[in-house]
């Protein structure tokens, strides 16, 4: 049961975020993860109570340089270091994954986004990857969700969707940075838990004030 006290999903200061829930992140896709589809479910029935929904849409072009296959001589899942501005940054290597247009960028088929009211598409930009709903991985280039939420005077987030420990859990992270109320319902995401990515971001969301549910 949700707490009222602490999220009311029909709030106009409340918005559920819906992470990245495309073909290429769900089984058969180019970067599965494991039970991906599953969280369809728990998503579309949370959708059922908010009043505000906004979708993340992984949206890169083929040229992305976390493309392994952009890297000669480098496989998916190695890093490689690259220079954002004055920032050095360790960049995994991904497997070529929701290429602008491509069947694997779709959202899934069963996905309810029939009263979604934005969505936010990240990283469309080649020389930079982008997990967080928020800002690309340079931690200063927006992709305008905050501005948006200033606008509506949302305040409070419930994040949901693919993967825990990448996407939904930079996004979390990035939404308490800005000051606001973030919880992420683990019922209603998936984890690719690459070396123990899943009980770092865990343990990094919960240091930072990020509220971890199983479910509301």
């Amino acid at each position: 049961m949700i707490d009222p006290h602490l999220i009311n999903p029909s709030s106009t200061d409340t918005a559920l975020i819906v992470v990245d829930v495309q073909n290429d992140f769900c089984p058969a896709g180019a970067l599965a993860v494991a039970n991906g589809d599953r969280v369809v479910a728990p998503i579309n029935a949370l959708s059922s109570l908010f009043s505000n929904i906004i979708l993340t849409q992984d949206w890169h072009p083929a040229e992305h340089v976390s493309f392994a296959d952009n890297q000669p001589g480098k496989s998916p899942f190695e890093t490689i270091t690259l220079s954002y501005g004055s920032q050095t940054l360790r960049q995994t290597l991904w497997p070529v994954h929701c290429v602008q247009g491509s069947h694997g960028a779709e959202f899934h088929a069963d996905l309810d986004r029939s009263r979604a009211q934005l969505v936010v598409r990240k990283g469309f930009r080649s020389q930079i990857d982008s997990y967080s709903a928020f800002y690309e991985n340079d931690q200063s280039t927006a992709t305008g969700l905050h501005g948006y939420l200033k606008d509506r005077g949302i305040s409070k987030l419930v994040l949901t969707g693919l993967a825990t420990d990448f996407c939904v859990a930079w996004s979390a992270l990035d939404a308490a940075r800005l000051g606001l109320d973030a919880t992420v319902v683990l019922s209603a995401c998936a984890a690719i838990d690459l070396e123990g990515s899943f009980q770092a971001q865990l343990k990094a969301m919960q240091q930072a004030g990020v509220r971890v549910v199983d479910a509301l």
